[in-house]
């Protein structure tokens, strides 16, 4: 199988091209650039050839990121009749770590952190405490031992996660490659979706403190 993965939920821009176990990617830093790196690296990396399906990081994560490779995704796949999946950042960001027990936690910006556990069983993630939008200092505990915390949210609240986990690792983020890794075997069992069936998955609609809020808060 043959498929491309893209993902920018974070500050960063990756996508891969996975063949028959083979990948292939690309990243780079984008900053708020997504919209303008994507779609000419993956037509680097793709060189013209045929793919067979889309994957793509669905969240959670910046918002504007996760429309980014969401609609990519959609577009490349309409245009080819393709199947399309999504694949949970977090999850990728577990993935991407190398550990078998993570805490993953991105930032979620508002005082907020996107945040899950997820234990890697049988070599197939799976959620301890559910992905969740939450303060960092109302996180849950995972049970037990050796977890390693993992992704941004680490990086701007140590002080308030760090005793939840034995190791922090704030510098992992989810890659295209993480994502490819975790939509190959799904994308073969037939997972896959109809393109406008694909869609983000946010877990916070609100973007922005109002005025009034800001003013309130401490």
């Amino acid at each position: 199988m043959r498929f491309a993965a893209i993902e920018t939920s974070t500050e960063w821009c990756s996508v891969a091209l996975w063949s028959d176990g083979e990948i292939a990617a690309l990243e780079r830093r984008a900053g708020h650039r997504h919209s303008e790196f994507a779609l000419p690296m993956l037509q680097s990396l793709m060189r013209g050839s045929n793919i067979e399906a889309l994957a793509f990081g669905a969240g959670p994560g910046a918002f504007t990121g996760l429309r980014i490779a969401c609609a990519l995704a959609q577009g490349l796949a309409f245009a080819r009749s393709l199947p399309v999946i999504g694949i949970s950042t977090l999850e990728a960001l577990a993935q991407e770590s190398g550990a078998e027990r993570v805490v993953a936690c991105i930032d979620a910006r508002m005082r907020e952190v996107y945040y899950a556990a997820l234990e890697k069983r049988a070599g197939r993630w799976h959620e301890t405490i559910a992905a969740q939008c939450v303060a960092p200092q109302s996180a849950p505990k995972p049970p037990g031992e050796g977890w390693v915390g993992c992704g941004s949210g680490f990086g701007i609240y140590e002080e308030l996660l760090r005793s939840k986990v034995a190791m922090i690792k704030a510098d992992i983020h989810p890659t295209a490659v993480a994502v490819a890794q975790l939509a190959a075997p799904r994308l073969a069992a037939g997972e896959g979706v109809d393109a406008a069936l694909a869609s983000p998955v946010y877990l916070r609609d609100k973007v922005a403190f109002t005025k009034e809020e800001l003013e309130r808060r401490p």
